[in-house]
């Protein structure tokens, strides 16, 4: 009898950890994305395509394909640039809670860097 009460609420718990455990991988894949694009925006000379090639550098190729990236970097020497991360949570972690209500569909794993240009 116990076990039919409790298998259930330990397979939700299960499930939620691998999936939490898929999106805490995923994003600290993408606040390293930013800063190693926020890094790449701050030299002199670089365009908006460049800091995409160090970003895609970093994503594995899931996370490449649903990712967009806005670059502030038409700035001076010495003011701040701003390079933003954002993913679809359904192409970082299988959505396996949608039974109890909890999706991933239309939630994004974003990060934004600012650093002071050179």
């Amino acid at each position: 009898m116990e076990l039919v009460l409790t298998l259930p609420i330990l397979g939700i718990v299960l499930m939620a950890f691998f999936e939490f455990s898929f999106l805490f991988f995923a994003r600290g894949s993408v606040v390293e994305a930013s800063r190693v694009g926020a890094r790449k925006a701050t030299l002199p000379g670089v365009t908006q395509e460049d800091v995409e090639l160090e970003i895609r550098k970093v994503l594995n190729p899931d996370l490449q394909r649903s990712m967009s990236v806005y670059a502030d970097i038409d700035r001076q020497s010495g003011e701040i640039v701003s390079v933003a991360v954002r993913v679809p949570m359904a192409a970082a972690a299988p959505d396996l809670l949608w039974p109890i209500g909890y999706t991933l569909h239309d939630r994004y794993l974003h990060s934004e860097t600012r650093m002071v240009r050179e």
